[in-house]
């Protein structure tokens, strides 16, 4: 320690004195005053939320039958390596819902309320009489008039990706059209294994089923429709004149993603999310074995005059926790400061500066990359200033009540 304190009075090489200067940088550059905000947030957001979930979480064990197995159950991650439960973060928290378990559960909701496109790869073949709007849909661009039938080709959908119930689309493009209605068919202008005539719905080429299909007049949206497992689609009782057929953006809209839980906006709570999947059960276990020592006459005194489950635990439980509450949140205090690997593994390459904590950036700027041991001396020893004072408060409580 004292060869660290020595050390921060140093440059890089440690061969020429600087005196203060290394904390004087320290406070002026970007990346160490992100990771002094960002160790700030840990020290208020995380001990707070775990104590405050460690206390719930005590006062409901004790009301369920099975509370050994609980507490076991959610006192099982500590046991867990950081390492071992960043690489376990690192994984849930991929975007790719194919990988990542947070994602997955995220867009299955999604999808299930918000719906998804069938043919976000869809597009108009050139030259085919579709045109692209600034929007994303696509348009006739010739006005078609009730009694005709249409035929809408696309391209850019893999045979393999077509929904199940699609059949081919060939009958329906052959259908006629009464003199007031507009029938059509959305079609994959693809023949499997070439051959086919462009523009024209061949015996082997699919329909869309699901497309939404629009007519507009005047800029207004006169009808509606969704097309068949066979592509087609019919507008019935339009009025004379002439209609443009479109097919809205939300037909080719890519597929929602998910969250970018490692984006530079969500690391630092994505991390802390992971501190607290393995602190709770510890937050738990301790406030229960408070919990446990509580005077029971206080509390059955209480109910006998008339006090409510939530008037009890907020003016009786709780103020007699105190002391345990207080130790624990000063124990949680001086753990998050030091935390090191959760933040090193989880948070990637690119945002690693946007997670980074004290001690991150001390390892960061002594050992990886930046060889400057000088200021990271320093940043040790801000480290150390931090956590003294939480150490004396917790040795102060831990003496008197000895007494």
């Amino acid at each position: 320690m004292l060869f660290t304190v020595g050390r921060s009075f140093f440059d890089a090489s440690g061969t020429r004195f600087v005196g203060g200067d290394n904390y004087a940088e320290m406070f002026r550059d970007p990346a160490t005053l992100k990771a002094i905000r960002n160790t700030t947030i840990w020290v208020v957001v995380a001990p707070t939320l775990l104590t405050g979930l460690g206390l719930v979480l005590a006062v409901l064990v004790e009301k369920i039958r099975w509370a050994t197995a609980f507490k076991l159950l959610l006192f099982m991650p500590m046991a867990v390596s950081f390492l071992a439960a960043g690489i376990i973060f690192r994984l849930a928290y991929d975007e790719d819902p194919d990988k990542g378990v947070l994602n997955a559960a995220v867009v299955g909701v999604h999808d299930a309320f918000a719906g998804t496109s069938s043919y976000p790869t869809a597009r108009a073949r050139d030259g085919q009489g579709l045109t692209r709007a600034g929007d994303g849909s696509y348009g006739t661009a010739d006005g078609v008039s009730p009694g005709r039938t249409v035929s809408l080709g696309l391209v850019g959908v893999r045979p393999d990706d077509l929904p199940k119930d699609a059949r081919p689309a060939y009958t329906a493009a052959g259908r006629t059209s009464a003199p007031d209605e507009l029938r059509g068919v959305v079609y994959l202008d693809f023949t499997p294994g070439g051959g086919g005539r462009q523009g024209k719905a061949d015996k082997a080429e699919s329909g869309l089923p699901g497309m939404r299909v629009e007519a507009v007049r005047d800029g207004k949206t006169a009808a509606r429709a969704t097309t068949a497992a066979d592509g087609s689609f019919r507008f019935g009782d339009l009025g004379s004149g002439s209609y443009t057929l479109r097919l809205p953006a939300s037909n080719f809209a890519p597929p929602y993603e998910g969250v970018s839980w490692l984006g530079p906006a969500l690391v630092t709570p994505a991390v802390i999310g992971a501190y607290l999947w393995i602190w709770t059960g510890f937050a738990m276990v301790l406030i229960g074995a408070g919990l446990a020592a509580l005077p029971r006459d206080a509390l059955e005194a209480a109910r006998m005059d008339g006090a409510g489950e939530w008037q009890i635990f907020r003016r009786i439980t709780v103020p007699l926790l105190g002391p345990v509450l207080t130790v624990v949140f000063v124990t949680l205090v001086i753990n998050v400061m030091k935390v090191f690997d959760l933040v090193y593994i989880i948070a990637p390459g690119p945002v690693q500066e946007d997670a980074t904590v004290l001690a991150t950036q001390m390892w960061l700027v002594s050992f990886g990359g930046g060889n400057n041991q000088g200021l990271g001396s320093a940043l040790g020893v801000l480290l150390l200033l931090l956590v003294i004072p939480a150490m004396v408060f917790n040795v102060r409580r831990f003496r008197g009540s000895q007494r």
